[in-house]
């Protein structure tokens, strides 16, 4: 169906109107108080993660800057949506600028593709670090990580910059009211006046060949750590090799599954799952894995757990001493 003509003279709507998880309307404050301590988890641990790389110089490898670095993605793509969220489910719907709806949509895609990006960059570290231990700092070089962590945003901005100016492009000449709790492209797309396909099948076309990509070179990589990990002499050596791969492993599995599972439900299920549940899947994609990556990475990495335990209590530590010392200065 290709609706009406393209109109390239039509004015842009001024706002669009965000109404949450329709059919959940009376489910909002809750959701809202839910979202919000979520976010608030999310910061908190990921700034936590960011502090304590940053700050201990035993933490300046390869694995950890990468960490760093994903730890600063997961705040942009929760940050880029939560707040607007939090804010419509409050007041029952939000409207939001044309170009602050496109700014959102593009911020949230382009955390996207430098997340999975990420992701592939750490399964390779690992690789390198198990299969290739004696070669592990001639390889992974900081200037090998930053052409790697530079190489995976210019190809986020390459990817995504077409499918918000294609999206933004299109005639809006109907409703404005987007039945989502964000600007999610599908969402906003259905919206157009005009043919939305094009817009829709680059973005399939970027995420199969993104995602794709990254996953099968994941795979790879994991396979042949595994036939590395199981030729060990030492079970404590596998075991400590499976650890280590285990948190990565849970959290591509939090970042992957969600989003295909979203992606799949948006392209084949409408008709078949409720509206209600398509945007709760999408809105989960972009807050249950920032929320719990600093979670798994704290919890199941020995060396992480131990750091963050020594600058929790430092700081703690710190504080009360310096706070008695005020007190004492001015007591009479």
């Amino acid at each position: 169906m290709l609706g009406l003509p393209y109109n390239h003279t039509m004015e842009p709507p001024a706002t669009f109107f965000l109404v949450g998880i329709p059919g959940l309307q009376s489910s909002h404050p809750w959701l809202a108080i839910s979202l919000s301590a979520v976010y608030t988890i999310a910061l908190l641990g990921n700034t936590l993660i960011m502090t304590v790389v940053w700050v201990d110089a035993t933490l300046q490898e390869p694995m950890y800057c990468f960490l760093c670095v994903l730890a600063a993605m997961d705040i942009v793509m929760a940050s880029s949506v939560v707040p607007k969220m939090v804010s419509t489910f409050c007041s029952g719907g939000s409207s939001i600028s044309f170009n602050g709806c496109f700014t959102q949509m593009y911020f949230v895609h382009a955390a996207t593709a430098v997340e999975t990006g990420l992701l592939l960059a750490m399964a390779f570290d690992r690789y390198v670090a198990i299969c290739k231990p004696l070669h592990y700092k001639r390889i992974l070089t900081p200037q090998v990580m930053l052409g790697m962590c530079v190489t995976i945003a210019i190809r986020a901005v390459i990817f995504m910059t077409p499918l918000s100016w294609m999206l933004s492009h299109l005639p809006f000449c109907g409703s404005h009211v987007v039945l989502h709790s964000y600007c999610e492209h599908i969402a906003v797309a259905k919206l157009a006046c005009a043919d939305p396909m094009p817009s829709s099948l680059y973005s399939l076309i970027c995420s199969f060949i993104i995602v794709g990509s990254d996953v099968a070179f994941i795979a790879a990589s994991y396979i042949l750590i595994l036939r590395a990990v199981f030729g060990l002499s030492s079970k404590n050596a596998q075991l400590k090799a499976l650890s280590t791969c285990g948190s990565h492993v849970g959290v591509m599995a939090l970042f992957y599954l969600p989003g295909m599972a979203s992606i799949y439900v948006a392209w084949v299920g409408q008709d078949i799952v409720p509206l209600h549940t398509q945007v709760l899947l999408a809105d989960l994609y972009l807050v249950i894995p920032p929320t719990l990556n600093p979670i798994i990475y704290g919890m199941r990495t020995k060396q992480m757990r131990e750091r963050i335990w020594s600058l929790i209590m430092r700081c703690l530590f710190d504080y009360s001493y310096w706070d008695s010392r005020t007190q004492n200065l001015f007591r009479p």
